[in-house]
């Protein structure tokens, strides 16, 4: 049986004594130490006298509790009161043991100066080995009981209380053993640590294991939990041990990063499970500072699409670099309202005794010409980044017209009212899916680059330019929300085919890298952000299933948890995504590792208005076949995806060997 320490009237007057104001424990650590050292003293005394020791006058009394007043205020000195007791550790007890004989030592000296030289060298030497050593274990003793749950001498049953594993025995990982040993339903019973020299110890009376007994300890006490307890830089050391940890029928939750826990807007405790932006985010490779604030530090800002996933994030960025002046421009009311309404928020936070940016949320479609312009001159706006776009594939597939209506014209919109403004840069947000599209979202993003291209090719002051990049995790309408939701109702998740698989990249990162891509433009670029390696959706969707703790139900495991069911490409759908039109060999490295610059093709600006002119007639006779026929043509790759071959994979059919930048 599963024993724990303490009982519950001891955790009851624990906690009282835990949660005293600050000033009034500091005035408890006093008041100890100085009746431990007056009793040492007397103690010294009187067994060197022989007799219950009596001063002979007030001159001694007062010169004998000098002794026990300078130890305190030595302590004081040397912020011994602002340690915390039950984190005390032996490197500080130590400090407090030779902080005391410095006090005595000093006292010393006062007794010997003042002329007492009757004061014997036995008693002085009794009361610096005894004040020393009684206060330091009572400290000691005082950290240990507060520490646990009681002396760790009458032990009680686990009860309720769930056994689980801390993976990581390190500084995140003894705070959250000591976060847990207050929790009403969770008992850490042991740490899980690579580190050899580890492997036996105990910290604060847990044992660390060997990852090799993870498997025997999860059967033996029934753990159905393990708590990842790593820093987020050893991001590569975490995602391997939440791959081994993906094999044992246990929830994977993971600790919050130790800077937020140090700023007090997390606790430690406040655990959350393990998510797929932990497996497949890549290590950090820090920002180019000067890239960052070049195109928004000062400058009035506006953002497209300023709601959605990467609009929104794309904000909470700029904010940290000193704008003047951000305009939220979006069509979707309730995106609008959530947004200003968070940024509201960070302003606050972020700028608490600063000049502080004005904000402006504007409610709008960037089709519409005359509200475009008047925002940008109003406002006066010298960064434009256009993240309005519909995006979702089987969406934009279903409404051609809506999709290129949008994506398209909307791009030529913000272009000219920005070339008639004289902005200094306008940054377009394109995406994989412009690469050889085989979906009208595609085409029209392929599109949308091509008006940015023209523009760029035209005499203007303004620098147009365009980041192409991959999915981002846990975006609006991305898979990872959809298979999360499908988890949590008992399945089945649903994959479309077996093979197919996208890049990855995490919202912040990729919001990072757009506003250092835009800050290097010269004009009419692509900048590709580097994707890593593509993923398997499928293989995604069983992480994502076992790191909630359950299994899938196959033809090998016909009793697990849920379910992957099949259902076939959608119209619109590639099996592999790419990056590059012309190939790896047309990309040039730029000053950060993770962003290429390509000279992609492009139409004259006057092949491209009557280019544009032939399909805007097309698309008020809602013609798709010749609107197909018309992208076919102006898009380099495009496979349009119809009715009758809908579910037919076309080119390519595997995946693309020049996708990977080196």
């Amino acid at each position: 049986m599963a024993l724990q320490f303490g009982d519950d009237r001891s955790q009851s007057w624990q906690n009282r004594l835990l949660n005293l104001p600050r000033y009034t424990k500091r005035a408890i650590l006093i008041a100890a130490d100085f009746l431990i050292a007056t009793a040492v003293l007397w103690a010294a005394l009187s067994l060197r006298y022989g007799e219950f020791y009596v001063p002979h006058n007030w001159a001694t009394a007062a010169l004998l509790l000098a002794g026990p007043i300078i130890t305190i205020a030595t302590l004081a000195h040397f912020g011994v009161y602002r340690v915390v007791t039950r984190h005390l550790g032996y490197r500080n007890a130590g400090k407090v043991f030779f902080i005391v004989l410095l006090s005595v030592l000093i006292w010393s000296f006062l007794v010997f100066m003042l002329g007492q030289l009757g004061t014997p060298r036995s008693t002085l030497i009794l009361y610096a080995l005894g004040a020393a050593t009684l206060i330091t274990f009572y400290r000691g003793m005082t950290g240990a009981v507060l520490e646990s749950s009681g002396l760790n001498i009458f032990p009680r049953v686990r009860g309720e209380k769930r056994p689980v594993l801390i993976y990581g025995a390190t500084r995140l990982g003894v705070q959250l053993m000591h976060a847990l040993r207050n929790s009403p339903d969770k008992l850490a019973i042991g740490f899980i640590d690579p580190s050899p020299t580890l492997w036996g110890q105990y910290l604060k009376g847990v044992k660390v294991y060997r990852p090799e007994r993870l498997d025997s300890m999860i059967q033996s006490e029934g753990v159905k939990e393990v708590i990842i307890a790593m820093p987020e830089g050893d991001r590569r050391e975490r995602r391997a041990v939440m791959k081994e940890l993906e094999k044992y029928p246990v929830k994977v939750k993971i600790v919050p990063g130790y800077e937020d826990v140090v700023s007090g807007r997390v606790k430690i405790d406040d655990v959350r499970p393990v998510d797929v932006v932990d497996l497949l985010g890549r290590d950090a490779v820090p920002p180019v500072a000067d890239l960052l604030a070049r195109n928004t530090r000062g400058k009035s800002v506006l953002v497209t699409g300023a709601g959605g996933s990467i609009g929104s994030e794309l904000v909470r960025q700029i904010l940290k670099h000193g704008p003047r002046h951000i305009v939220l421009f979006d069509v979707s009311e309730p995106s609008l309202y959530s947004v200003d309404r968070e940024i509201e928020q960070l302003i606050s936070a972020y700028y608490p005794d600063r000049d502080r940016p004005s904000v402006k949320a504007v409610l709008g479609s960037v089709l519409d010409e005359p509200l475009i312009s008047d925002v940008i001159e109003r406002n006066r706006i010298e960064t434009i980044y256009h993240a309005a776009a519909y995006k979702h594939v089987p969406i934009v597939e279903a409404n051609p017209i809506s999709g290129l209506t949008n994506n398209v014209f909307g791009a030529v919109v913000v272009a000219e009212a920005a070339k008639a403004a004289n902005v200094e840069r306008v940054v377009l947000i394109s995406t994989d899916k412009a690469v050889r599209p085989t979906n009208i979202m595609g085409a029209s993003k392929r599109l949308a680059e091509l008006v940015m291209q023209a523009s760029a090719s035209e005499e203007s002051n303004t620098v147009f330019t365009m980041v192409r990049f991959g999915n981002v995790l846990d975006s609006s309408g991305s898979v990872v929300p959809v298979f999360r939701s499908q988890i949590k109702a008992g399945g089945p998740v649903t994959v479309t085919d077996p093979e197919v698989q996208r890049y990855f990249m995490s919202i912040p990162e990729a919001a990072e890298l757009v506003l250092q891509a835009g800050a290097m433009a010269k004009g009419g670029e692509v900048f590709v952000l580097h994707m890593g390696e593509p993923v398997k959706i499928a293989n995604l969707a069983r992480l994502m299933i076992h790191l909630s703790g359950l299994s899938v139900r196959d033809s090998k495991n016909p009793n697990g948890d849920i379910e992957i069911v099949y259902t076939g490409l959608r119209p619109g759908e590639k099996l592999y995504e790419e990056l590059l039109i012309g190939g790896a060999h047309a990309t040039t490295e730029t000053e950060h590792p993770r962003i290429w610059k390509l000279d992609e093709p492009y139409l004259s600006p006057d092949e491209l208005e009557a280019e544009l002119a032939d399909l805007d007639t097309l698309m008020e006779r809602r013609d798709i076949d010749a609107i197909d026929d018309l992208l076919s043509r102006l898009v380099e790759g495009y496979v349009p995806r119809r009715d009758d071959h809908a579910g037919e994979e076309p080119v390519p059919t595997a995946p693309p060997p020049s996708q990977t930048l080196h």
